[in-house]
């Protein structure tokens, strides 16, 4: 390019430059035209939000319009097959509240049915409030047929009528009078809420099956103690028959059972409450069914369900009255309840077992509870009372085993003098001479069996007793669970992950004690396998106990010792010279046998003559074959 071109070229850019600059806007002018365009960006937005606005609200006209008339179209074929069901076939869940001093009962007009319960008075082991049961962890209704079509009550929207304080209606009513009702209402001061249902002109219209109503009734049993597999293990489901005795599928396994005779009622229990549903009159038959759920994590215990066949007639304007127990298992507030026997659904045993603590153990613990406060002073007081009563039987074992070992000498130079191999004789001998002496063997054994039943009873009490829930006592901060002191961070084969004080101290002290005993018997040298025996079942107790309530290892922690003591003073102010003395005094009298004696002599000979006669026919017969 020549020098004439690039001059141009740079007069032409400078011409350029300098237009551009002479017509540069100002700052005024650019904000300017900014507002303006961003004016017309506003305006050509609004116009598109507004078409798009119309062109939604057509499409949802043609939409609402077709939904409005399939509504019309199944609400037409709902009026004809439901008939007067039909506006409770559809609707909006609202609940009501029945509240006293004792529980707080909430309904839902949805099934027509309780809802949930609240026990008032009460707290789970973590500070929350005491529900037996909420939503739908809970099902009762019945079914019935109408218009050749099965229908549920749990499936029926009831209009609510409240009938006066804490009492309300679930109405369904038709054209002509119709009327269905599930009434409830609650009194002043009670865990029981009165259920009725009622029927008015629906002869021709409801049916059941065999004149009756098939009850159902389902409930998740939630966990409310600390101790999981205890609570399981004391909860299920308990029935009475009609007229007759009560009966219970519990503990830690499915079971299910076919009730065919009437009943009184049914109850779901826990380990300290309950929801019992009660017959005025008489269930017809039922089936039972318990599961348990085997998650440890899961915040729920088993699932019950109960079936139950209520006479009732829609032929009839007819009514059948039940009643709901929703609250403790307290022993007297269940016996309050006359005629029910509701109390037996408390596990305190069978026989005699069951007597001792309802005719002894419960009144004195109740006794004593109303001078004490603390439960632990009241169990060593109750455990003070026992070893009084039992005292003279512990002497006399103590008195009985001390005449043993004072005749050990003697025992000794039968053993000596008489062989092994003549074991027949040498208890004959034996025998004879406790004869002699007026000792019983089985003296020291006797007044043992003896308290046992009371030692079974109190084993049967602590767990059964909600006096004991949730107060504490020393370290313990719950007594009708386990206490524990160290919790492990690792699960120990049928021991658990924690370690619980009072169980160790209840091992302890019967280690102790079985050394002592074994002291003042003769059982160690006789029979050595026992001696391992005796220790070995502390070390059992060990196990079994340490998740057991820490207030029944506390009692018998407690029993244990007072035992120990007592055996020790009694050593101490007993003469075994002075009951040596009067033995031989008694051997030298003259024994006179009665007829069983002589009767067990007599065969103990012919017994001895026999083994004799074979041992000669024994040695003739290798001779006989020569």
């Amino acid at each position: 390019m020549d020098k004439n071109s690039v001059t141009g070229l740079l007069l032409i850019t400078a011409i350029l430059a300098l237009f551009w600059w002479m017509n540069k806007p100002s700052e005024e002018e650019i904000a300017e035209r900014k507002r303006q365009l961003d004016s017309l960006n506003r305006i050509e937005a609004q116009k598109a939000a507004r078409e798009a606005k119309q062109t939604e609200e057509s499409i949802q006209k043609e939409v609402s319009s077709e939904e409005v008339e399939e509504k019309a179209k199944q609400d037409s074929i709902r009026r004809q097959t439901a008939g007067i069901l039909a506006p409770y076939t559809f609707g909006e869940k609202k609940f009501f509240t029945l509240e006293n001093e004792k529980i707080k009962v909430t309904l839902s007009n949805l099934g027509g049915r309780i809802y949930s319960v609240e026990i008032k008075e009460y707290q789970t082991h973590d500070g929350r409030p005491l529900v037996l049961f909420n939503g739908d962890e809970n099902r009762y209704g019945f079914s019935f047929t109408y218009n050749t079509r099965i229908y549920n009550t749990n499936d029926l929207y009831f209009d609510a009528v409240e009938k006066g304080t804490n009492s309300i209606s679930f109405e369904i009513t038709g054209p002509d009078r119709e009327k269905l009702a599930l009434n409830y209402s609650l009194s002043a001061d009670e865990y029981l809420v009165n259920h009725t249902i009622e029927s008015t002109n629906l002869g021709k219209k409801f049916a059941t099956p065999r004149n009756a109503l098939d009850l159902q009734w389902y409930q998740k049993m939630p966990a409310q103690e600390k101790g999981r597999q205890f609570e399981q293990q004391y909860s299920g489901i308990y029935f009475k028959f009609f007229q007759d005795e009560v009966d219970d599928i519990s503990g830690t396994s499915n079971k299910d059972e076919d009730l065919r005779t009437p009943l009184k009622w049914v109850a779901f229990k826990d380990q300290f409450f309950s929801s019992i549903l009660i017959a005025s009159q008489n269930f017809a038959s039922g089936y039972v069914e318990t599961e348990v759920i085997e998650d440890e994590n899961s915040p729920y215990l088993r699932i019950n369900e109960a079936e139950l066949a209520l006479p009732f007639r829609f032929e009839e304007d007819d009514e059948a009255s039940m009643q709901f127990f929703f609250g403790p298992n307290h022993f007297y507030t269940l016996r309050s309840y006359e005629g029910l026997e509701l109390h037996k659904i408390l596990p305190l045993g069978w026989g005699i077992f069951g007597w001792i603590n309802r005719y002894a153990v419960i009144p004195v613990f109740n006794f004593l509870e109303g001078f004490i406060g603390n439960y632990g002073i009241i169990i060593l007081i109750l455990t003070i009372l026992i070893k009084i009563v039992l005292f003279p039987l512990t002497y006399r074992s103590y008195m009985s085993t001390a005449k043993m070992r004072v005749l050990k000498p003697q025992i000794d130079e039968i053993n000596e003098r008489i062989p092994k191999e003549k074991a027949m004789e040498r208890q004959q001998a034996t025998m004879a001479l406790y004869r002699k002496a007026g000792v019983n063997p089985m003296g020291g054994c006797l007044p043992i069996l003896l308290q046992m039943p009371i030692l079974i009873a109190m084993f049967r009490f602590f767990p059964s007793s909600i006096e004991l829930r949730q107060e504490s006592f020393l370290w313990a901060s719950d007594l009708s669970t386990y206490d524990s002191i160290l919790d492990l961070p690792f699960k120990i084969p049928f021991y658990g992950d924690h370690v619980s004080l009072f169980t160790l101290l209840m091992a302890a002290t019967n280690i102790v004690y079985t050394r002592i005993n074994q002291q003042t018997t003769q059982s160690s040298a006789q029979m050595p396998g026992m001696n391992v025996m005796m220790y070995l079942m502390p070390v059992m107790f060990l196990f079994f106990f340490n998740s057991y309530a820490a207030g029944l290892s506390y009692y018998y922690f407690i029993s244990t010792l007072i035992t120990i003591v007592q055996t020790v003073m009694i050593r101490q102010f007993v003469d075994e010279k002075a009951i040596l003395a009067k033995l031989k005094a008694n051997q030298k009298k003259p024994v006179k046998k009665s007829k069983f004696q002589a009767r067990l002599e007599e065969m103990q000979k012919q017994q001895a003559q026999l083994q004799k006669g074979k041992g000669k026919g024994k040695s003739t017969k290798p001779g006989r074959r020569k």
